[in-house]
C-alpha cells in the first residue's frame, strides 16, 4: 500500500491529493480526540515525511505554498493592527521581548553547560530556545479571537521584537564565514538601512497610494482580494531581498492597509485561504524533521522543554509584573513564549552548515521544538482554565497595586444602574440608546484597549476588562447595578459570567445574547432573566421601524 502511494506521489497532482486526503482524515481524528488542528498537521508532516511514509516529493512546491500561507497570515494580522496600538504597547513589547531573549539565553546556556554540552553547543541551544513561533501563536490567538485583547497585543508586540532579533542573529551567523570584520559590519548596517527603507515604502503607500487605489479596486471585490494577496506577497518578497524575513514584509503590507475602509472585507475573504495554505506550512515543517538522530537526546530534550514551557512564561511574568501589569495579563502573554520557533530549527541548520553543530545537537533542538509546540498549543487553548487553577500562586508576580492597566480603574469608580459587557457593534448601539435616558447611569466593559480609548474620547463611561477573567467582578462596581447586559454571544463566556454572578448572589436583572437557537436554549437554562437572539431581534426591529409603515403602500 505504501509503495503504491509512493509511486503515484511522484506526480505532483496525485501527491497533493494524498496530502489533502490524509489531512482531512487526521483533522477528523483530531476533532474526535479534541486535539487542535495545528498539532495534527505537524503530525501529518512527520507521517508523510522521510521519518515515516516518505510521500512528500514536491518539496519546493509545498515550501512555496507554505511561504504564501505565512505571508497571508501575517498580512491579515497587519490588517488588524492599528499603528496607535503599536504606540500604546511599544515600550512593554520592546522591554519584554529583549528581556525574555536575554534571560532565556543566559539561563539556557548554563543549563546546557550543566548537562555536559560544550560552550559553543550550549550557546546555540540557548539562543534557539529564545525564539517563539509568531505563526503558530498568531493562528491560535486569531482562533480564540484574542488578537485585539491587551495580552494579545502585547504578545504580538514582543513576538515581532523576537523576529527582529532572530533576523539580526541570522545575519551575524551567515556572515561568520565571510572574510574580515568589515563584511559583518557592512551586512548589519545594510540590513538596518533596508529595514528603514521597507518601512518607509509601507508608510508612503499607506498615506498616498492605498487610499486612492483601494477605492478603485473596491468596485470589484475579486479585484480587491487579488490586489491584497499580490501586495502581501510582493512586500514579503521585497523584505526577503532586503535581508529580512518574508513575515516582516507581509506584516508591513497589512499595516499599510490597516487604515483602509475595506480592510474588514479583505480580511474576511482571506481567512479561508489562510487556513488552507497554512496546512502546507505545517506539512512542510513536519516533513523536514528527521527523527532518526534524536533518540539519544531524549533526557536533555525533556529538561530543555520544561525550561521553555515553564521558565519562559515565568520570565515574562516577572518582567511584566515589575512593570505594573496584572498577573492575568502577564500570564496569558507569557504562555505565548512557551514553545520554540521554526526559526530555531533554521538557526540550528545554519549552525550545522558552518560546522558549529552536529546532527545530534540539531536533532535535540528539533525534539524540543516538537515537544514544546505540541504542549504549548494546549496551554494556550486552555489558558483560562489553567489560570483559574493556579491564579493564587501567581500573586508573587504582581505588584500590590498594578498601575499599568489604567483602563481598569480610571472610570470604574462610582455607582452604575446598568453594566454592559462588550461595547462592540451591538453593545455600542445599546449605549447610544441609553444616552437618550440621562436618568440611567451605565458602565461599559470591553477587552479591546483601542476601542476603550475611542469610546472615552466620546465621553463614554468604559473600563478595561475580560469577561473570562475570574476576577473581573472585583474590578467593577456591579453590586449596586440593577441590570447587567452581556452582548458577547459566546455561550461559554456567558456561562462563566453567570457562575461568577451567582457566587456573589447578584440580585439584579441579567440579560445575555445568543446567535444560534441551541445557544438560546442553553443560556435560558442558565437562569438568565432574558436571552436576546440577535437575528430575530434585528428582524423584529426592521418590521416595527420600517416594514410595517410601508406595507399599506405595497398593497
Amino acid at each position: 500500500m505504501i509503495e503504491w502511494l509512493s509511486d503515484i506521489a511522484d506526480k505532483p497532482f496525485f501527491e497533493f491529493s494524498i496530502i489533502l486526503g490524509f489531512a482531512a482524515i487526521l483533522a477528523m481524528l483530531g476533532q474526535l480526540l479534541k486535539q487542535p488542528l495545528i498539532v495534527m498537521f505537524i503530525a501529518l508532516g512527520i507521517l508523510l515525511g522521510p521519518s515515516a511514509f516518505d510521500l512528500v516529493k514536491s518539496k519546493e512546491n509545498i515550501h512555496l505554498l507554505a511561504e504564501i500561507g505565512i505571508a497571508v497570515l501575517l498580512f491579515i494580522v497587519g490588517l488588524k493592527l492599528d499603528l496607535r496600538i503599536i504606540k500604546s504597547v511599544g515600550r512593554i513589547a520592546l522591554l519584554t521581548g529583549l528581556g525574555q531573549v536575554f534571560f532565556t539565553s543566559l539561563v539556557g546556556y548554563f543549563i546546557g553547560l550543566g548537562l555536559g554540552f560544550s560552550s559553543l553547543h550550549s550557546f546555540y541551544i540557548a539562543v534557539a530556545l529564545t525564539f517563539s513561533s509568531t505563526i503558530i501563536i498568531v493562528k491560535l490567538l486569531s482562533d480564540k479571537k484574542e488578537i485585539d485583547s491587551l495580552h494579545g497585543q502585547i504578545a504580538i508586540g514582543f513576538l515581532i521584537v523576537q523576529d527582529i532579533v532572530v533576523i539580526l542573529v541570522m545575519i551575524i551567523l551567515s556572515a561568520i564565514g565571510k572574510q574580515g570584520e568589515q563584511s559583518l559590519t557592512y551586512d548589519i548596517i545594510k540590513t538596518l538601512l533596508s529595514g528603514l527603507l521597507l518601512l518607509g515604502v509601507a508608510l508612503a503607500a499607506m498615506k498616498w497610494v492605498i487610499p486612492r487605489l483601494s477605492r478603485f479596486l473596491a468596485k470589484s471585490q475579486e479585484l480587491l482580494t487579488l490586489f491584497a494577496i499580490a501586495w502581501a506577497v510582493t512586500l514579503a518578497s521585497v523584505g526577503e531581498l532586503m535581508g529580512f524575513s518574508g513575515e516582516v514584509g507581509a506584516f508591513l503590507a497589512g499595516v499599510s492597509l490597516a487604515s483602509s475602509e475595506f480592510k474588514d472585507v479583505i480580511s474576511s475573504r482571506l481567512v479561508s485561504l489562510r487556513d488552507f495554505l497554512l496546512l502546507f506550512f505545517f506539512v512542510n515543517l513536519g516533513s523536514e524533521l528527521d527523527l532518526s538522530v534524536i533518540g539519544s537526546q531524549l533526557n536533555a530534550a525533556i529538561i530543555f522543554s520544561l525550561f521553555v514551557l515553564i521558565g519562559n512564561p515565568i520570565i515574562v511574568l516577572i518582567i511584566m509584573g515589575r512593570m505594573g501589569y496584572r498577573k492575568r495579563t502577564s500570564f496569558l502573554a507569557g504562555l505565548t513564549v512557551a514553545q520554540i520557533s521554526e526559526f530555531s530549527l533554521i538557526f540550528a541548520g545554519l549552525g550545522l552548515a558552518v560546522g558549529h553543530l552536529t546532527d545530534e545537537i540539531v536533532g535535540l533542538i528539533t525534539l524540543v521544538g516538537l515537544i514544546t509546540i505540541g504542549i504549548s498549543t494546549y496551554l494556550i487553548l486552555y489558558s483560562y482554565n489553567i489560570y483559574e487553577f493556579i491564579s493564587p500562586a501567581l500573586r508573587i508576580f504582581e505588584k500590590k497595586t498594578p498601575d499599568k492597566e489604567e483602563f481598569s480603574n480610571e472610570n470604574g469608580k462610582g455607582e452604575f444602574d446598568i453594566i454592559i459587557f462588550g461595547v462592540g457593534r451591538f453593545g455600542k448601539e445599546i449605549a447610544l440608546i441609553l444616552d437618550e435616558f440621562p436618568e440611567f447611569n451605565y458602565l461599559g466593559v470591553d477587552f479591546d484597549p483601542e476601542n476603550i480609548k475611542k469610546l472615552r474620547a466620546q465621553n463614554k463611561q468604559v473600563v478595561y476588562g475580560d469577561i473570562e477573567d475570574p476576577e473581573i467582578l472585583e474590578q467593577i462596581p456591579f453590586h449596586t447595578s440593577k441590570c447587567i447586559i452581556n452582548t458577547i454571544s459566546d455561550v461559554e463566556q456567558s456561562k462563566h459570567l453567570m457562575k461568577a454572578l451567582k457566587r456573589t448572589h447578584y440580585k439584579g436583572q441579567i440579560i445575555l445574547t445568543a446567535e444560534k437557537d441551541r445557544d438560546y436554549e442553553l443560556l435560558n437554562e442558565c437562569g438568565a432573566d432574558k436571552v436576546i437572539q440577535l437575528y430575530p431581534l434585528a428582524a423584529r426591529n426592521f418590521y416595527n421601524d420600517y416594514f410595517k409603515k410601508i406595507i399599506p403602500n405595497l398593497k
